[in-house]
């Protein structure tokens, strides 16, 4: 009955809740669509949007309690999301560049931004250093678009983000120092307080949130409690940002930064995060800043105009100008530099705390007994302004890098996807091993390239089981599910066969398999009889790389991966195709990797990640003999990854037999991966037809396979 008599009255602003979420979610809905018919970035159209149904506009809808919680909540969701996206790798790579760009991206608008606050608004010397601050800092408010693109581990948008992190905090340092002096607060106490509030908040989050994300994701598997938990991390670590004296986005994203490893990018969790933060929170916080405008300052005084006109100009020409020695200091392209320009120009969240502190902290009164406010009315009616043109200019100059960017990367990955096409059969016979092998078969897949994915059940026919078709395919189903939330498609391949091991041969051969993924239950043991009927029946009727994988814990919950490379596994054909996949799991999860291997194998891999580095750590190889040391070398939460080989192959060792007694002594309580490397051979190359491996002489086969290396990783 209420939502009658509104409809019948039109009361505005609407106070209806109903109608209220309902026009929001309308405006999140047709808002990207159809102004992107104009070539209007969504995230623009959603600010656009909020500035014709806000307060200043049409008065829709009041920038309530309401839409400043869900605002807040997008706000660091975007920050959280820049974290958790990052490579650190990368990061850590970059970290120098980063330190380098948020020196620029901080010190040129202070420079400029109190020079002139100084002579061209005639201010006081405090409130232009509070001013200039203003300009240096700065909001990732085309991240979103970037993410969406597939460029979130481009070094450019890698160096931003972390730019963003030193000038953010520098920016609000400086706020809170300027407030702390007008109330007479800046003394040995206070920079005591601030360091070890700063010190401590961080430590927690860098070192004690870790921790408990990984108990809590091996304890509890449900997919609602997981992300419920994942948002009470990045609102705990926002809480005590604030408590620790800097602004809650800085928490959020350092959040995202310590719990990365534990949320692969492939994962059904990450793309939960990922979905909610870019339907729901991040367009509650465009609209919100679209609120903030108020087009009518233009009309209100000269002064008003000129005054946005200075802090516009002023807060453009300064992240330009820091874009641009960025590029020139790191000899990036010019897309690379619109992309930190994008990304770094838009005055958002920090901007807006800082001039709203401004404005309401009172120096004095005047001679008339009004109020000497630190930051004057005309400045923070220019700073709506000046946030207005920023983001938008932002989120064309990133969307126009990005685009670049993404076609020229495709154009390259083009040109190599005839090549060699990732085809990955997982075998699943119950609801238990299947989505541990679905998530491990998405992350050995590259981070730019989806491979496609076979689920196959095998029916034995001379059973007498009514019901084992419908089982079958109500695991194929399962399959099917784990891998549409990670948004894979799965092929679903039921199959009537005597023999499983003839039923999965055949399939690899029908579908030209590149790659098997076998399971073994996590209360299974492997004995001679499993890996002898593996490698006789099923590895000589094909040639695939084949991963035997049997998880005692979540993937991602694990430390490391100790890789056992075999002496001389660098001479067989098949050595570039399973070190891509290991190579897709670090970079897939950031965990790190500890390769055991022999010296030249090492020069090898060395080589390698120097161009496209992991967290990676060389051990020497043990003797074969010294292999019963594995309950020294594992830790609790260690997987170990051992690579083996068949009879007659250049890396195969008579104490490869072994691994049954190994594995059952050693690694009951332990996660593992058996690798079993692909042998090309004539008349079976599987994908690699083109090579004639019984023609290839050693030092051929030496340089095809650094040839076929090079190759490979130029993809990833």
């Amino acid at each position: 009955m209420n939502l009658l008599l509104e409809l019948a009255s039109f009361e505005l602003p609407i106070s209806n809740p109903v109608i209220k979420f309902l026009l929001i979610l309308v405006i999140i809905l047709l808002a990207p669509i159809l102004l992107n018919r104009l070539k209007i970035p969504p995230l623009l159209g959603l600010i656009i949007a909020g500035t014709i149904v806000g307060p200043k506009g049409l008065g829709l809808i009041e920038r309530d309690s309401g839409i400043i919680l869900s605002g807040t909540a997008g706000l660091l969701y975007i920050m959280f999301l820049a974290g958790l996206e990052i490579d650190l790798q990368d990061f850590k790579k970059n970290s120098k560049k980063s330190l380098v760009f948020g020196m620029f991206t901080f010190l040129i608008p202070m420079f400029l931004g109190i020079l002139a606050g100084l002579y061209l608004l005639e201010m006081t010397l405090l409130s232009s250093i509070l001013l200039a601050s203003m300009f240096a800092s700065h909001t990732l408010i085309a991240y979103p678009l970037i993410s969406k693109l597939g460029i979130a581990k481009n070094r450019a948008v890698n160096i931003t983000v972390g730019g963003t992190l030193i000038t953010d905090t520098l920016a609000l340092l400086v706020l809170a120092i300027i407030i702390g002096s007008t109330k007479g607060e800046v003394n040995s106490v206070f920079w005591l307080k601030l360091i070890l509030s700063l010190v401590v908040f961080t430590t927690v989050i860098v070192f004690i949130f870790p921790r408990i994300g990984r108990w809590f994701f091996k304890k509890y598997t449900d997919n609602s409690s997981q992300f419920i938990f994942v948002l009470v991390l990045v609102f705990s670590g926002a809480a005590m940002a604030e408590l620790a004296g800097v602004e809650a986005i800085i928490g959020a994203f350092l959040v995202g930064l310590a719990i990365n490893s534990l949320i692969p990018h492939t994962s059904p969790l990450m793309n939960r995060v990922e979905f909610v933060g870019n339907t729901i929170f991040i367009p509650f916080f465009l609209i919100g800043v679209g609120m903030l405008v108020d087009f009518r300052v233009f009309f209100e005084s000269w002064e008003t105009i000129w005054v946005a006109f200075v802090m516009t100009t002023i807060a453009i020409s300064a992240k330009w100008l820091a874009a641009y020695f960025t590029q020139q200091t790191f000899k990036f392209s010019i897309d690379e530099r619109r992309i930190i320009f994008g990304l770094s120009n838009a005055q958002a969240a920090a901007t807006l705390a800082a001039v709203l502190i401004g404005y309401n902290t009172i120096i004095g009164t005047d001679e008339f007994g009004e109020p000497i406010r630190l930051l004057s009315e005309t400045i923070l009616n220019g700073t709506i302004v000046m946030i207005l043109v920023t983001c938008t200019i932002a989120s064309l100059e990133a969307q126009r890098g990005a685009k670049n960017i993404v076609l020229a990367e495709s154009s390259l990955d083009q040109s190599n996807d005839s090549e060699i096409p990732e085809r990955i059969l997982i075998p699943v016979r119950n609801q238990e091993t299947s989505d541990e092998l679905i998530n491990l078969s998405i992350l050995l897949q590259s981070p730019k390239k989806k491979a496609s994915m076979y689920a196959l059940s095998i029916i034995n026919p001379e059973l007498q089981d009514s019901g084992a078709e419908m089982k079958a395919q109500k695991t194929l189903n399962k399959a099917s599910e784990t891998a549409a939330a990670t948004d894979h498609f799965l092929y679903e391949l039921l199959r009537y066969d005597t023999s499983i091991e003839k039923g999965i041969s055949s399939v690899i051969r029908e579908n030209k398999i590149t790659d098997l993924v076998l399971g073994l239950h996590e209360k299974q043991g492997m004995s001679d009889t499993f890996l002898g009927n593996l490698t006789e029946n099923l590895l000589s009727r094909s040639n695939t790389t084949t991963y035997i994988y049997k998880p005692n814990q979540p993937f991602e919950t694990h430390r490391r991966h100790l890789v056992f490379i075999p002496p001389g596994a660098e001479h067989e054909l098949g050595f570039p195709f399973w070190l891509v996949k290991i190579w897709n799991i670090a970079r897939n999860t950031g965990a790190r990797m500890i390769f055991y291997l022999s010296e030249s194998t090492r020069i090898y891999i060395q080589e390698i990640h120097k161009n496209h580095p992991i967290r990676l750590e060389f051990r020497e190889f043990p003797d074969w003999g010294k292999l019963g040391n594995l309950n020294i070398i594992l830790k609790p939460d260690d997987n170990l990854i051992m690579v083996l080989s068949r009879k007659g192959e250049e890396s195969y060792h008579p104490n490869m037999e072994r691994v049954p007694d190994l594995i059952n002594t050693f690694l009951k309580n332990h996660s593992f991966i058996l690798v079993y490397p692909n042998q090309p051979k004539a008349g079976g190359m599987n994908g690699l037809e083109m090579i004639h491996g019984s023609l290839i002489g050693p030092i051929e086969r030496l340089d095809f396979i650094g040839r076929m290396i090079s190759s490979l990783f130029k993809k990833k």
